[in-house]
C-alpha cells in the first residue's frame, strides 16, 4: 500500500529528501516518473494510463506535500520502515487503506523504478 500525507502536514519538508524513490513533492509542484528513478520512455500508471516519463504531471495537492502512489514502495527494498513516516514530526505520513499492496508488489515496483 502506498503512503499518503494527511491534511495535518505542516509543510516542514522533512519527508521529501528521505524518499528513495523521489515520490514526495511539495504542494503545487509538478512531478514526473523519471524524477529520482531509472525509468525511460513510457511508463504505465496504475490507472492504466501510459505517460512519457519526462512529462510533467499535475500536482496531486496544491497546499501540502504529497506522495505519488505510482512511485511509492513504502521504502520496501531500501529500509525497514517508510522513511517519510519515521521523520515526520506530526505523524501525518500514513498507510493508504485504499491502496493495499503486498510486499512482492512493492518490490516489483521498486525493480521497475530502479532498473
Amino acid at each position: 500500500m502506498a503512503i499518503y500525507i494527511t491534511d495535518e502536514c505542516i509543510n516542514c519538508g522533512a519527508c521529501e529528501p528521505e524518499c528513495p524513490n523521489n515520490a514526495i513533492y511539495e504542494g503545487g509542484f509538478e512531478w514526473a516518473m523519471k524524477d529520482g528513478t531509472g525509468v525511460t520512455g513510457e511508463y504505465t500508471l496504475e490507472t492504466g494510463q501510459s505517460v512519457d516519463v519526462e512529462a510533467k504531471q499535475q500536482p496531486i495537492d496544491d497546499d501540502i506535500y504529497y506522495i505519488v502512489p505510482d512511485k511509492c514502495t513504502e521504502c520496501v527494498g531500501f529500509h525497514e520502515e517508510p522513511q517519510c513516516a519515521a521523520v515526520c514530526p506530526v505523524d501525518c505520513c500514513l498507510p493508504d487503506p485504499e491502496r493495499e499492496e503486498s510486499e512482492n508488489e512493492l518490490l516489483a515496483r521498486k525493480e521497475k523504478l530502479h532498473l
